[in-house]
């Protein structure tokens, strides 16, 4: 991915979007490769959030994204609380992004299953959900619950536009 960038870069690109949550854990080794802007989807995402006055996020995606700080981190640099779903749930979320959503399956099974961890995560006191995980928006939208959602493919795309034009 840092050759890819660096041929971006040597092509005229102004700076780099990488279209998925879970591969920014490579950002840093991307960046060395580079001298231009990675916009970094969980730091546009806490932007959002910010902008709305919330503090406690829970965090929906990858196996990866959830557990590991690469994501984390970025929030929690902003002051942003980030709640993780309990083990059990992570391997559902994980199942259902891997063997459902990234083949364009959906399945209102687990749209159910979904819904009803978000309801656990405001029960921890969760004030938003990040959707942090490209495909999960296929699945669940705001019109679904009463929750704020942060659709991170969304955010990340517009802020890509924004940020082109400046």
């Amino acid at each position: 991915m840092g050759e890819a960038a660096n041929n971006l870069e040597k092509a005229g690109a102004d700076f780099i979007v990488i279209c998925t949550n879970t591969m920014h854990k490579v950002v840093n080794q991307i960046k060395e490769k580079i001298s231009i802007p990675i916009l970094h989807i969980a730091e546009m995402t806490a932007e959002k959030i910010l902008e709305k006055g919330l503090k406690n996020i829970a965090l929906l995606g990858t196996k990866y994204t959830m557990e590991q700080d690469f994501y984390k981190s970025k929030l929690i640099e902003k002051g942003i609380n980030v709640i993780i779903p309990d083990k059990n749930d992570i391997e559902i979320i994980n199942e259902v992004i891997y063997d459902e959503l990234c083949l364009g399956t959906i399945n209102s099974d687990s749209k159910k299953k979904f819904l009803e961890i978000v309801d656990k995560l405001r029960n921890k006191g969760a004030e938003g959900i990040i959707l942090g995980c490209t495909e999960i928006g296929l699945l669940i939208k705001n019109a679904d619950t009463d929750v704020p959602l942060f659709d991170t493919a969304i955010i990340h795309a517009e802020q890509a536009a924004m940020y082109s034009i400046k």
